[in-house]
């Protein structure tokens, strides 16, 4: 029966995606070296900032999502970043799959808030592996076998290449969506003062905010 591993090598942004992705190369091995036919294989990666260390300004920007310094040792945790899946064809032995990994710019989710208050480094990464393998059986029979779920690899990921990807898909812009009753109450507030863009109605918001200090 096949034995599959899993390592994490590379990890580049998608050039041409309808929305951010990731690329990360996967090198996959049968420790039997046998025919294996195809690999379904699902992932869950998830973020695991207790293995990195945080600059002043970066547990700053990280309040929001953890709250004080002082309380981290009970806050900080392993966080679900993404689920991936791709399709693995034939191979003998040893080889290299892409699995491409969506990432979203919603910054009410707390992995978007966790890699935008980094600055610089790596951010620690877990895949937790699982799916069904296809192989043939001593007598060249198909044979369906499952993942075992302590399967996983460990990777970093450098905070420059979160930033790079998101560059491509939103030069210079950040999204943030509104309960539609704030939504209305800003719309309002832009049309009253005529303010051409939404960017103006929140610096004019902000400057009040500033002079109410």
């Amino acid at each position: 029966m096949p034995d599959l591993n899993f390592s994490v090598v590379k990890a580049e942004a998608a050039q041409f995606a309808a929305a951010p992705m990731i690329n990360f190369s996967l090198e996959i091995t049968d420790a039997e070296g046998g025919q294996i036919h195809s690999v379904a294989l699902r992932t869950q990666i998830r973020l695991e900032p207790t293995r990195r260390t945080y600059t002043a300004q970066e547990k700053e920007r990280l309040r929001d999502l953890f709250g004080e310094p002082s309380r981290w040792g009970q806050t900080v945790r392993s966080m679900l970043w993404a689920h991936a899946g791709v399709v693995v064809p034939p191979f003998s032995g040893k080889t290299t799959a892409v699995l491409p990994a969506d990432c979203t710019y919603d910054f009410n989710l707390a992995a978007t808030k966790y890699f935008y208050g980094l600055e610089e480094g790596d951010v620690p990464l877990c895949f937790l592996f699982s799916g069904t393998y296809f192989y043939a059986g001593d007598e060249g029979q198909l044979q369906i076998g499952q993942i075992s779920w302590e399967r996983e690899a460990k990777f970093k990921l450098p905070v420059e290449a979160w930033r790079k990807m998101m560059e491509i898909y939103y030069p210079n812009t950040a999204w943030l969506a509104l309960r539609k009753d704030a939504f209305d109450a800003l719309y309002d507030f832009k049309i009253r003062h005529s303010l051409p863009t939404w960017e103006a109605a929140i610096e004019k918001l902000l400057a009040r905010e500033a002079v109410a200090r």
